[in-house]
């Protein structure tokens, strides 16, 4: 053993338990943290020479950076990616937590656009950092079947079962008359010419075609079309959008003037967001740190893509200092992500424990 490295190059449990603790410390104050403060901690049974030996070391193989002479220690991008990779333990969502997310999730009738705004806000709250939430133009789903709920005479519920499984309906009202054997009519036809396909591919010959079979009621097919525009013809650029940027101004790390400057121009151009995810694992939670990110500095990006049959429809996740508390963070975004997929998460996840 050399400096307190293993015959394999890897740190020695001393070293290992000390930067965990350097590190939560950090993230939990936001301070340098020096060998006084880690001797109060039980787990550490070290002297004090001990621990400022092994925080020199842990300086010198660039996992901590003393920023003044006479102060304490804070982890390095290198020391962070450590921790993240090594040392960190799982945290397990509240009850209250999950019951939130499912809240979310369950209210908003599967359309991906409100849940996202709506869990954006919920995380920003729970962990206190800015959320980032992602919807891909390429996620924009198709409509595979068509039904409908007759209301009156005048009105009924056009009911559009999604490629993504999940469902979505529009009032629709109309001047014409209708009853059951329309409506059966107007079905047939949009199931027939009008499943599966995208807003550019709904076309004037098609329309008009579906005023011919529908005869005398073929007033009802404008409004009906113009339902199904938005629902489908969304925007073909991806839409990203922020949550809680204010919380940034509480982290000493964003007070610089210079530093806030560069994070807004991320925010506002967006691009860099965009990069860092389309090259980014589909299949992981994704964890970049200060510029192995291309990030700005003492900055951290959490994400996870959300999938729906296989295929990306967008991402989640969180922006914020550095020293930000990756396993509460790192749950949260997979516990979204996954029940968005349809994945099962309580083996992953742990038990929902009961403290609020």
């Amino acid at each position: 053993m050399k400096n307190g490295l293993t015959a394999g190059g890897e740190l020695s449990q001393r070293k290992k338990l000390i930067l965990r603790s350097v590190i939560e410390s950090h993230i939990a104050t936001g301070e340098p943290i020096g060998s006084k403060a880690l001797m109060t901690k039980s787990e550490i049974p070290y002297s004090s020479a001990t621990i400022r030996n092994e925080m020199a070391d842990l300086e010198n193989l660039g996992y901590l950076v003393q920023p003044h002479t006479s102060a304490g220690r804070v982890p390095t991008s290198l020391g962070y990616r450590f921790y993240v990779d090594a040392l960190m333990e799982s945290y397990q969502l509240t009850a209250t937590e999950i019951i939130s997310l499912n809240n979310i999730i369950r209210n908003k009738m599967g359309e991906l656009d409100s849940i996202l705004k709506s869990a954006s806000k919920l995380i920003a709250s729970m962990t206190n950092y800015t959320t980032v939430a992602i919807q891909s133009a390429y996620g924009v789903p198709t409509v595979e079947q068509y039904s409908y709920m007759l209301l009156n005479e005048k009105a009924f519920l056009l009911v559009m079962r999604m490629s993504d499984e999940s469902v979505s309906t529009k009032h629709i009202r109309t001047e014409t008359i209708l009853n059951d054997e329309i409506l059966q009519r107007l079905t047939a036809i949009l199931n027939t010419s009008f499943t599966g396909i995208s807003s550019d591919g709904i076309t004037l010959p098609m329309m008009m075609q579906a005023e011919k079979e529908m005869g005398e009621a073929g007033s009802v097919i404008a409004p009906v079309v113009k339902a199904i525009y938005e629902t489908i013809g969304k925007t073909e650029e991806a839409d990203i959008n922020f949550e809680g940027l204010n919380k940034l101004l509480e982290y000493p790390e964003f007070s610089n003037v210079e530093q806030m400057r560069r994070v807004i121009g991320m925010v506002e151009k967006k691009d860099d967001f965009m990069k860092i995810i389309e090259s980014a694992d589909d299949d992981k939670v994704n964890i970049f740190i200060g510029h192995d990110g291309k990030l700005v500095d003492n900055s951290a990006f959490v994400f996870k893509t959300i999938k729906v049959g296989g295929k990306a429809v967008g991402a989640i996740g969180v922006f914020g200092p550095s020293r930000m508390d990756y396993s509460k963070v790192i749950s949260t975004v997979e516990y979204l992500s996954a029940t968005l997929s349809g994945e099962h998460v309580i083996g992953l996840l742990g038990e929902p424990t009961d403290q609020d």
